[in-house]
């Protein structure tokens, strides 16, 4: 019987090598209704740019020379680079080297939504509206982020949405100037977000 236990034991949890471990924790951070808000953001944000798509004009537009913007993209993708860098080590000396710990997914984990929700008045503490107003512009800056990265996917796909913008005249170029922008403006919002909700 002991040997049977022991092998049920072993046998019921069966072992991972450590990036399971961290994926499955760092997916168990999410918060579902936050992933959820910014997945429809970006959906419906998706569902606008086909409409554009679909009502293209046949007309092809010509390119102005200096709309690119790739100089200016490309210093502040190093700059990126580099405050991302000093971020990182930063949150791993707060935080330590911990496996499966959101990083820049925190505004969508579990932590966060309970900073919401305390702000909200659910749970024992009485609900925080000032914080809220003061939140409510970059919390709609986020979901706006996303929704605009949508309707990059597919807007994008006519040429004249793409040939005067930054990281034109190409599909892939516009993405990547836009998705930059996107990013650096979603993680200000964050950021400002976090300093003004409740711990």
């Amino acid at each position: 019987m002991q040997t049977e236990s022991r092998f049920t034991r072993s046998t019921s949890q069966p072992r991972r090598d450590n990036g399971d471990v961290s994926s499955t924790t760092a997916a168990c951070q999410l918060s579902a209704p936050l992933t959820g808000l910014v997945g429809s953001a970006f959906a419906s944000g998706v569902t606008y740019g086909l409409v554009e798509f679909l009502q293209r004009s046949p007309a092809r537009q010509e390119q102005i020379a200096g709309t690119a913007a790739w100089g200016q993209h490309l210093a502040l993708a190093l700059a990126t680079v580099v405050i991302l860098g000093v971020a990182r080590w930063r949150h791993r000396r707060r935080f330590g080297p911990r496996p499966g710990r959101l990083w820049l997914l925190a505004p969508l984990g579990r932590h966060a939504a309970r900073r919401v929700a305390r702000a909200l008045g659910f749970g024992s503490e009485a609900a925080q509206p000032g914080r809220l107003l003061l939140a409510l512009p970059a919390a709609a800056l986020f979901l706006f982020c996303f929704w605009r990265a949508g309707v990059q996917v597919t807007a994008g796909l006519d040429p004249n949405f793409t040939v005067n913008a930054w990281g034109g005249p190409s599909y892939a170029g516009a993405m990547a100037c836009h998705y930059l922008d996107l990013f650096l403006l979603a993680v200000g919002a964050a950021w400002l977000i976090d300093r003004i909700l409740p711990a």
